[in-house]
């Protein structure tokens, strides 16, 4: 095979893997790793790599774990980038403690797991102790978006998964320079100062770089379209220097350059952070199907009865123990506690560490060689596999069973809070789904309060309004106000909370639907129920004494016989089937009920004549 044909494969597959993962809502991590073992059993990369070089047995490494890790800081960039100081008000402790107490707790009882499972020496188990310290936000996240657990769960392990790759990748770091380079003479000052340096390196030089390029934004001395690039162009150069004066201190330094950039004020990020998700989601499918392709099943499965063992001692005991001990004291009740146990997949900074390490103790000279090293990356592949399919599987039935979440997501979030609108969400609470209304007239929501609705006084448009709003069992956002223009923004703003398939907005006014006074088609999203039911003629139908009547439909009283029995007086407005999945009346696709669904529908009283004001006019729009 080309190598050009091989290159283009990676991302081919990776991109095939995550979207399977996205149609069947498995583990996206877990159908990479399949997917690259499978390629792997064809396409070995380092036998590839090496004919290439012309028979250097380790060019395919040498040439690959550079580009991983570059990769690597460009993840890790992106997840600081997504860290929010004012979290840590809520959930600063807890995360604090198990990115220390924790993890000290996992190392030691990795480390002892390995050595009386695996039979590893000493040596061997601290370093591949020290390794799986590391959760990932390369699956933490994934998985947080799939379950939405409660909001003080969720920030805790975000913040877990993010700050303690860098973490475990130095504690890695350490062992390895103390107990496999210095077996003879391990020294606490040295290693005491090598921790210092490698902090002070990696923080120093992300706050530098954090400071250049916020200074740089501030004073428009890089323009809007290469504000990305510079980002990732200067983080990628500190990671190097950084990497290059304390090894694996470039972890840190990216990963305190996203925290800089994201928590400046009067800096917009938006641009940089769409511009590294879309590459994170790229580089997290080129990285693990490269180094899954890597694994040699043979070895995993040789692993045997000791390897299933030990990664259930990580996820039953070691795991669990670890985040009890460490968060007795915070103000985490028991299910958060049981729900954070339940969750730690190890991602790509474990593959990545493991295996540039075992690379180099196959490097080693005969003297300093390690019994059993080769099976280090091996090992970690197997505890990758083994959490990923075990917590992607579990968290959402955890997360149900403690009532940290939501069966499903079809709750709604509703942008106004007017008449018409809250008769509308009482529909929906009528049937046991979630509703949440926010408005900025207090009035409106007092009054949806009063009848017994979850309403916010707040702004749609606001970036902490959202971060902060209850989310838990919300997944689609309907945009009702009055303003075609704020139901557009807000549309655009929530698109990463819901996905643009879930965005809906009511029709543009007839005024601002074919002219220069209105927005683009491309900036809606999709438009709500008929294409002539605007606000206005939603707020007339209401005033006129329309009301909002939830059917359920049967053999004996169909569809058409609730039409005709409202002498077309009827407007469908959404579907909910016997699963209790909400499907929304678009103009771009009219739904159809059938026996056995539930309608929720605009219907009048009386039949309104055409000649009706609620008919036929669409007021001035506002100014």
């Amino acid at each position: 095979m080309e190598f050009l044909l091989y290159l283009a494969m990676i991302p081919a597959l990776g991109i095939t893997a995550q979207w399977i993962a996205w149609r069947t809502r498995l583990p996206g991590i877990l159908l990479l790793l399949v997917f690259g073992m499978a390629l792997g059993h064809f396409i070995e990369p380092d036998h590839f790599l090496q004919d290439l070089t012309g028979g250097n047995d380790l060019a395919g490494p040498r040439l690959l774990f550079p580009l991983v890790s570059l990769s690597v800081a460009v993840i890790m960039l992106e997840g600081g980038l997504s860290l929010n100081l004012k979290e840590l008000r809520e959930s600063g402790r807890s995360a604090f403690r198990l990115c220390t107490v924790g993890a000290l707790i996992s190392c030691i009882g990795a480390t002892i797991a390995a050595h009386y499972i695996l039979d590893f020496g000493w040596r061997l188990s601290a370093l591949l102790g020290a390794i799986l310290v590391v959760t990932g936000p390369t699956v933490i996240g994934p998985l947080l978006r799939q379950v939405r657990p409660s909001k003080r769960v969720g920030t805790t392990l975000k913040w877990e998964g993010i700050v303690i790759d860098p973490i475990g990748a130095v504690l890695a770091v350490l062992v390895f320079d103390q107990l496999m380079m210095h077996s003879n003479q391990p020294s606490l000052g040295s290693a005491t100062f090598m921790l210092f340096e490698t902090a002070m390196v990696g923080t120093g030089l992300g706050i530098g770089g954090g400071l250049l390029l916020v200074f740089a934004f501030r004073h428009y001395l890089i323009p809007d379209h290469l504000q990305g690039v510079a980002s990732l162009a200067i983080g990628l150069l500190i990671f190097a220097i950084s990497d290059h004066i304390a090894s694996e201190s470039g972890l840190i330094s990216v990963t305190v350059l996203g925290l800089w950039l994201s928590n400046s004020t009067s800096l917009n990020v938006e641009s940089i952070i769409e511009f590294k998700e879309n590459l994170r989601t790229l580089l997290i499918g080129c990285l693990f199907i490269a180094l899954g392709s890597r694994v040699n099943i043979e070895e995993v499965i040789a692993l045997g009865l000791p390897g299933l063992i030990f990664l259930a001692v990580l996820i039953l005991l070691v795991r669990p123990v670890s985040v009890y001990l460490s968060l007795i004291g915070t103000s985490l009740h028991l299910r958060e506690k049981a729900f954070i146990a339940g969750m730690a997949p190890r991602g790509i900074v474990a593959a990545a560490v493991s295996s540039v390490f075992a690379l180099e103790m196959e490097s080693l000279p005969a003297n300093l060689a390690i019994e059993g090293a080769n099976h280090l990356d091996t090992v970690t592949f197997l505890v990758i596999f083994g959490t990923v399919a075990t917590y992607g599987l579990a968290a959402s039935p955890l997360a149900k069973f403690l009532g940290l979440s939501q069966d499903r997501n079809d709750g709604i979030l509703i942008a106004g809070a007017d008449a018409w609108t809250r008769d509308f969400a009482q529909e929906f609470k009528k049937l046991g789904l979630p509703v949440l209304l926010v408005d900025t007239n207090y009035n409106k929501v007092a009054k949806a309060r009063i009848a017994g609705l979850d309403a916010v006084c707040a702004n749609i448009l606001n970036e902490h309004v959202r971060e902060d709003l209850e989310l838990n069992g919300i997944g689609k956002l309907m945009a009702l106000t009055q303003n075609d223009e704020v139901n557009s923004l807000a549309v655009r703003e929530c698109q990463t909370l819901f996905g643009s398939a879930n965005l809906y907005q009511l029709t543009f006014r007839k005024q601002n639907r074919h002219s220069q006074r209105g927005l683009t088609r491309n900036l809606m999203g999709r438009e709500l129920f008929e294409p002539e039911l605007t606000f206005s003629k939603m707020e007339d139908f209401h005033e006129v004494g329309a009301t909002f009547k939830t059917t359920t439909l049967s053999k004996n009283y169909t569809y058409h016989d609730f039409i005709e029995h409202y002498r077309n007086g009827a407007k469908l407005l959404c579907v909910i089937d016997e699963f209790k999945k909400l499907s929304v009346n678009t103009v771009e696709h009219q739904l159809q009920p059938t026996e056995g669904q539930t309608i929720i529908a605009l219907v009048s009283s009386t039949v309104i004549p055409n000649r009706h004001e609620a008919k036929n006019s669409d007021p001035t729009p506002l100014v």
